[in-house]
C-alpha cells in the first residue's frame, strides 16, 4: 500500500489532480489507516493509469466518471468513439499545421486552381499589381469565411470579366484608384457600372453571402480605404442602386 504521492509521482499525475479525481467521483478515496494516511493498491494505480489515459486523450471527466459504471462492451463502445474523435482531431490538427506551414512561407492559404489561373489572366488583361494582390488577398478571405458560398461567387466574376464590356468597367474601376476624389470621371464611372449591373442582373440581386454576413461589409471596407476614389465610387453606386 502507498500513499497519494507515491501514487501520484508512480502515475506521473500531481496530488492535486489525484484530489480532483476523488472530488469528480472518478476515482474512489479510500479509507485512512491507523496513522491517519490514506493508502493506495494497485487497483487504484491501475484505475488512475485509466483515468489518466482517457483524459490527456482529450475526453471530458464527467464522460470519464461515466465510464467507471459502464459494461465491458460499453466501455470498448466508448473507447473505439473516443478513437474515432482522436482520428479526426489529429486531421484537423495537420490541416492546421499545413496551413501554418503556408503562412510561414507568405501563402495564407491555398485557392482553388481556377481561381489562381484566374488572378493570372487578371495580370494579362491589364489590372495593376495592386488590383491584383488584392484580389488575391479578398478570394482568401471569402474562401475560409464562406466555403460553401464562395465558387459561386467567383465564378459570377469570372463570368463578368469574360465580357470585354464588362471587364472594361472594372478595369476602368482599378485605374480610378489614383484620382481625385471629386474628379468627375468618378460620376460617370458609377453611372456606368449601376447600368451594366441593372442590366446583367436585372431586378434579381448579383450573388451575395449571407445575409447575416458581416464578409461583405468588411471587404467593401477594405477597398473602400485603399483609395478616396474607391470611397466615393461606392457611395455613388448605393445610392443609385437604392433609388
Amino acid at each position: 500500500m502507498i500513499t497519494i504521492g507515491q501514487l501520484a509521482g508512480y502515475i506521473g499525475v500531481s496530488i492535486k489532480t489525484i484530489r480532483v479525481y476523488h472530488d469528480k467521483g472518478l476515482l474512489p478515496e479510500p479509507d485512512r489507516d491507523a496513522s491517519g494516511y490514506r493508502r493506495y493498491g494497485a487497483n487504484d494505480a491501475i484505475a488512475l493509469v485509466k483515468i489518466r489515459t482517457l483524459a490527456e486523450a482529450g475526453v471530458p471527466l464527467a464522460r470519464i466518471r461515466d465510464l467507471r459504471s459502464a459494461t465491458a462492451e460499453e466501455f470498448q463502445q466508448a473507447l473505439h468513439e473516443i478513437d474515432d474523435e482522436l482520428t479526426d482531431r489529429i486531421r484537423s490538427l495537420r490541416a492546421t499545421q499545413g496551413r501554418l506551414r503556408q503562412l510561414a512561407t507568405g501563402q495564407l492559404a491555398a485557392l482553388p486552381t481556377e481561381v489562381g489561373a484566374h488572378l493570372k489572366h487578371l495580370a494579362r488583361w491589364g489590372f495593376t499589381p495592386r488590383w491584383v494582390d488584392l484580389q488575391h488577398d479578398l478570394w482568401i478571405l471569402v474562401f475560409a469565411t464562406h466555403p460553401d458560398h464562395a465558387i459561386t461567387l467567383f465564378h459570377d466574376q469570372s463570368e463578368t470579366l469574360a465580357d470585354p464590356a464588362l471587364r472594361q468597367l472594372f478595369l476602368d474601376y482599378d485605374h480610378a484608384h489614383d484620382l481625385a476624389a471629386d474628379d468627375p470621371r468618378i460620376d460617370d464611372l458609377a453611372r456606368r457600372i449601376v447600368k451594366a449591373t441593372r442590366q446583367r442582373y436585372g431586378p434579381a440581386a448579383p450573388p451575395e453571402l449571407e445575409a447575416t454576413s458581416e464578409i461583405p461589409a468588411l471587404i467593401q471596407g477594405t477597398v473602400n480605404a485603399s483609395a478616396p476614389a474607391w470611397r466615393r465610387i461606392d457611395t455613388l453606386i448605393r445610392a443609385q442602386l437604392d433609388a
